[in-house]
């Protein structure tokens, strides 16, 4: 069972991982395979306010949306081998990668409910620097790398710097941002004795 809490943070910083190295890194480079990702989904993505045409074809096409999808897939053919070994941890793994295909597809074809379930991947296509908020299912391992930039929710860009302080004192803040706040306590009204 070790290997659910594993997997996740597994899935999660191959999230990060790959779509800032490969995605990215590899990906500007117009004659590599990730080209597709920031030359036709990051264009499509910004030209039309998070709307990625590219999601409304079937996924069996040589689109961003297929090549994503094969990408995937092959991830989890070759994690094949690991569950008869850690059984629990690969099928994390494999939830991860449907779990993130549906919520990007979903992201980038319903604004909405990107900006309600998915924010910090919203600020990644649409806010300043497209080169932050790698993660799209949950921002967990954008906040431990500190490249979280919440542009939505900071419009005068005052974050665009970057998160100030460790992940567990930024943790903490917004627990406290988020807490309620106490009510004052009612005056003490004190009645004569008579």
């Amino acid at each position: 069972m070790l290997g659910i809490p594993i997997g996740l943070a597994v899935s999660n910083a191959g999230e990060w991982f790959l779509h800032k190295h490969m995605l990215h890194g590899l990906g500007r480079n117009r004659k590599s395979f990730w080209a597709f990702h920031w030359h036709e989904h990051h264009r499509e993505a910004f030209k039309n306010g998070m709307f990625d045409p590219q999601y409304t074809r079937s996924v069996f096409t040589w689109s961003p949306q297929g090549k994503e999808a094969l990408a995937l897939a092959l991830g989890a053919l070759a994690a094949v081998p690991l569950f008869p070994v850690a059984p629990f941890f690969t099928g994390t793994l494999w939830f991860g990668m449907i779990r993130y295909y549906r919520a990007h597809k979903r992201s980038h074809l319903d604004l909405e409910w990107a900006k309600e379930h998915l924010p910090w991947h919203v600020d990644h296509h649409l806010g300043k620097d497209q080169n932050a908020n790698w993660c799209v299912t949950h921002p967990w391992f954008d906040y431990v790398m500190q490249t979280r930039k919440p542009y939505a929710e900071d419009p005068s860009g005052a974050l665009a710097e970057g998160a100030k302080g460790g992940l567990l004192s930024r943790m903490w803040a917004g627990l406290k941002e988020r807490a309620p706040k106490p009510k004052p306590p009612e005056p003490v009204r004190l009645r004569a004795v008579s």
